[in-house]
Parts: structure tokens; sequence; C-alpha cells
């Protein structure tokens, strides 16, 4: 970590669609500038668990606006794992699971619930000092960020990186599945009408299929620190 940067400065917002390696990349800024990480895939997952849990179904705008108003999310830093948890309760591995995941999905699409989480995810970064990243956070959670870096991949890459991990968990699924899976939630997240993952105004592209993820960390690495350099 830079000890000598005024890390105030930056807030780093980084989207794209699912597989691009959001996480990972925002995970090595995070840690290189010693920033707060907010993951807010994280949250909407977190919130479509609660719903499970609590028999909400995923298309019940209002229920799930009403149980995303107070969400109890707190996220803690143990070695290189960024642990979440709903109030004492860790949930860190259940909210990647691939049903999670569809719900996570489902339950983003409903402006209630966005507008509901919005200003949770804002006050994580109301200090600056934070890395973002999901679907919309260059172009509605945080439109001002200092550094707006758009992840893209070719969907049987991203949907391959996504089978391979499955499988590493010991989970039995066909690849073809996935990559249907990732194209039906492509499809729900682009043409949603609230908040469409697109690229934000002044986004800089970065195709992480041809780049290795320590590649993509250093290119996003040497943005911030021309914003730093910069003076912002």
């Amino acid at each position: 970590m830079h000890k000598d940067i005024d890390r105030e400065l930056l807030v780093v917002a980084i989207d794209g669609p699912a597989g691009v390696g959001k996480s990972t990349v925002a995970q090595g800024v995070a840690k290189h500038f010693g920033l707060t990480l907010l993951d807010t895939g994280a949250i909407y997952r977190t919130l479509a668990l609660l719903a499970q849990r609590e028999a909400i179904a995923w298309d019940d705008d209002v229920g799930l606006a009403q149980l995303a108003v107070d969400l109890p999310i707190r996220f803690t830093w143990q070695g290189t794992v960024n642990r979440v948890f709903a109030g004492d309760s860790e949930v860190t591995s259940d909210i990647r699971m691939p049903e999670i995941s569809e719900g996570a999905s489902q339950v983003s699409q409903y402006p209630r619930v966005r507008d509901a989480l919005l200003e949770l995810q804002r006050d994580f970064g109301v200090r600056g000092a934070v890395v973002a990243e999901g679907r919309d956070i260059g172009t509605v959670v945080f439109p001002d960020a200092s550094v707006k870096v758009f992840l893209e991949a070719q969907l049987e890459v991203r949907a391959g990186r996504r089978h391979a991990q499955l499988i590493a968990q010991g989970k039995t699924i066909a690849l073809q599945d996935v990559i249907t899976a990732e194209k039906k939630r492509d499809g729900r997240d682009t043409g949603r009408e609230t908040a469409p993952l697109r690229a934000a105004d002044g986004a800089v592209a970065i195709d992480t299929g041809v780049l290795n993820a320590e590649q993509v960390v250093e290119q996003v690495i040497a943005l911030c620190q021309s914003v730093l350099d910069r003076g912002r």
C-alpha cells in the first residue's frame, strides 16, 4: 500500500457483466491502495438469500424493497477474503450458490429494490477511499467517481470461468447450461428499465478475456495513480 497518497481522493467504480473478474480486480486495487472494498453484487445476493429464508418471492418487489431498506449487511477482510455478514451470520459462501446468483439477478431488476439499496451503497463511498464493483456503479451509484472502469469479455470466456469455479466447488453442471444461464443474465441486466448494464460516460473499457487478472489490476492501478498524480 502507498503510504504517501491521499486515499480520500479515490472512488473507483468497476462495472461489467458476470464473469469478467470484477471482484478479483476490485480486490487487487483495494488492497494495493488500502481502500474499502464495496461488493454491490454481494448486497443483491444477500438480499436474495434473506428473501429466500423469509419466504419472500424474488418477484415480490414490494416485499423485497421492505427487506432491503434495513438490510443488515457488513463486510470484513480476513486474509484475501472479503467476508460478508447478514447481521451476526456469515453468508460469504451461501450467497455464491448458483441459485442465489440467479435470485440476485432477478431481484436487482426492480426499481423499488434498487432505490432502497442506493443510499446503502452510497453510504459506503461518502468519505471516499473506496473501490466499488457491480453493474451500475459508474452510471448510478457513483457517477462522479474519480476512476471508472468497464470490464468486458466474450460470453464463452466468462461462462468458461464460471463453469470452472463451479466444478472446483464440487458442483456437477454442463458448460452449455452455464452459457445459457449467463446469456439469460446478460439479457436481463442490459434490458432492464432501471439502471441497465452499460459503460458509464468516461469509463475505460478493458477486455479481461485477453489479459490475466494481474495485468488488469495493473491497468486499473495505473489509472488510479494518474488521478492521484493530478491531485484530484
